[in-house]
């Protein structure tokens, strides 16, 4: 199609779209406003499925996003993979695996997720067993989670765990946190000592059988009642991984408690907030609140900066990582000026 003629969809005010067909067409040289104007005219039309071509991205290695690759004598505008697999995030959509059509082109098929199809329970469920055993929870694994599994691994080098190293976990669920500390850090599993609290007898149920002997110890307890627990020496390292924003938590009362009684003179914290949902399979960055389909970043922003706070009045070096799970890690000492230095 020539760039001269008038674009078929409403929504895409200068259209120069090579169509192969009405259903699929071809973006050349298009801006990327123009592919997110076409998807949502196709999507409002009621399509099942968004199918178009593109540039294969393998053609455009080592260029950003808008730079110009040339195949067979036509010039296209080159996106990488992220900008596609972004795209579609950011649209709640799925983005199936491309597939080569024709020289230098892929198909690119993008399909609305089904919003009903979340692992949150209605309300029959009791509070206590949402993220139970038999929860539709439990089909997440923090374990298959690349952001997670290298920022923790980068916290636990931070906080570098010694022989005999007390941990406790809050909200331990079914102890997916317990073994990935033990796969990253290998010194925890030959020696260390754990506890974990959760109020979900059924999660801790699946815990103790995991994780059996006299180095591991589990408590059914809501985290308010943590000051009531009795836990013998105080930990090397206290971690609590997107349990402090549930409901009926005071996360700050919690936090509070932790550093002034749990906690001994060197010891670390390792807090996770959740930045993203589960929605159809896949993970939706942003943490969301009621009323609102954008990401809303403000409870994930003021979290992170009482928590920073006040584990630097309380003499701690902290760190802020991560992306869907944003870790604050607090270890002993005090970060110097040079520490905050951003790189160019």
């Amino acid at each position: 199609m020539g760039s001269g003629m008038v674009c078929l969809w409403a929504m895409v005010p200068s259209c120069t779209i090579a169509r192969m067909s009405i259903e699929e067409p071809v973006f050349v040289g298009e801006p990327l406003t123009d592919v997110i104007a076409y998807v949502r005219t196709r999507l409002a039309e009621g399509a099942a499925v968004v199918s178009v071509r593109v540039l294969d991205p393998d053609r455009g290695r080592g260029l950003h996003a808008g730079e110009r690759v040339v195949v067979d004598g036509r010039e296209y505008v080159h996106r990488p993979w992220r900008v596609w697999v972004e795209l579609a995030e950011r649209m709640g959509l799925r983005i199936a695996t491309p597939r080569a059509v024709g020289e230098g082109l892929v198909r690119i098929e993008l399909s609305p997720l089904d919003e009903r199809e979340t692992w949150e329970p209605g309300e029959e469920v009791a509070a206590s067993e949402k993220y139970g055993s038999g929860s539709r929870y439990q089909r997440i694994s923090k374990r298959e989670d690349p952001g997670l599994v290298l920022d923790l691994a980068d916290a636990l080098r931070r906080v570098g765990l010694g022989v005999g190293a007390r941990v406790l976990d809050l909200g331990v669920n079914t102890g997916d946190e317990i073994g990935l500390m033990e796969t990253l850090w290998p010194e925890p599993r030959r020696s260390g000592v754990f506890g974990g609290v959760d109020h979900s007898a059924s999660a801790l149920a699946v815990a103790r059988e995991r994780f059996s002997g006299e180095r591991y110890r589990f408590v059914e307890a809501d985290l308010g009642r943590l000051p009531e627990i009795e836990s013998g020496e105080k930990f090397d390292l206290v971690v609590c991984l997107n349990t402090l924003q549930s409901p009926g938590v005071d996360d700050r009362a919690v936090l509070r408690h932790v550093v002034q009684e749990r906690l001994g003179a060197t010891g670390s914290v390792i807090l996770g907030i959740p930045n993203c949902r589960y929605l159809d399979g896949e993970v939706i960055h942003g943490a969301r609140v009621r009323n609102l389909r954008e990401a809303e970043l403000s409870l994930v922003i003021d979290g992170v900066a009482f928590y920073r706070r006040y584990l630097c009045q309380h003499r701690r070096r902290v760190y802020v990582t991560g992306k869907d799970t944003v870790l604050v890690t607090g270890v002993p000492g005090v970060r110097s000026r040079e520490d905050f230095r951003i790189e160019p």
